[in-house]
């Protein structure tokens, strides 16, 4: 994993993270973490391929720390796992305290940042990204080779029932039924 991870490609140190420690007890490598996304609703990234009912339910691993952990340095890299993180980052209901608390602990501030700067951009008007950057030190932001490019974590449409016309939306899970 150190080799394939984010934080190599991002030419830093891999941290032993204990939110990933904790997905794996439950069962969750990098591929059952994308699973687990996928399953809570990212159905933008989903194929035909049915999906098996969640395992892990979010009492035992939150939405923040599912979005974290896909955002984690110390994981493999993968653009696809990147852009889930993203996604998951905008579900409802988590706190941007709780996402600035986890980012420290897991050494993923700077992604976050990314990520939050981005959400900002597209989204200015939603007051948990503007809370979210206000509560991530400054610092520099990850190498663009590495990570994917904001568009990536929009949904973008050229022509609308107006007329062609660039209309953004963030990319988030959807609410399940249940």
């Amino acid at each position: 994993m150190q080799n394939g991870s984010l934080a190599a490609r991002l030419g830093t140190t891999t941290h032993l993270s204990p939110l990933l420690h904790k997905a794996r007890r439950l069962g969750l490598d990098a591929q059952g973490l994308e699973r687990l996304a996928l399953q809570r609703g990212c159905d933008y990234y989903r194929t035909d391929e049915p999906l098996p009912p969640a395992t892990v339910s979010e009492r035992e691993f939150s939405n923040a720390e599912l979005a974290i952990a896909l955002l984690n340095p110390a994981l493999r890299y993968g653009s696809q796992t990147l852009r889930l993180g993203a996604a998951m980052l905008g579900a409802a209901g988590i706190a941007p305290t709780d996402i600035a608390v986890l980012a420290k602990w897991e050494r993923c501030e700077a992604i976050v940042r990314y990520v939050a700067a981005a959400g900002n951009r597209f989204e200015p008007d939603n007051s948990f990204w503007k809370e979210l950057l206000a509560l991530l030190p400054a610092g520099p932001s990850p190498k663009s080779s590495v990570v994917p490019h904001p568009t990536r974590f929009v949904a973008m449409t050229g022509i609308t029932r107006q007329g062609v016309k660039t209309v953004t939306e963030w990319i988030r899970p959807v609410a399940l039924a249940g």
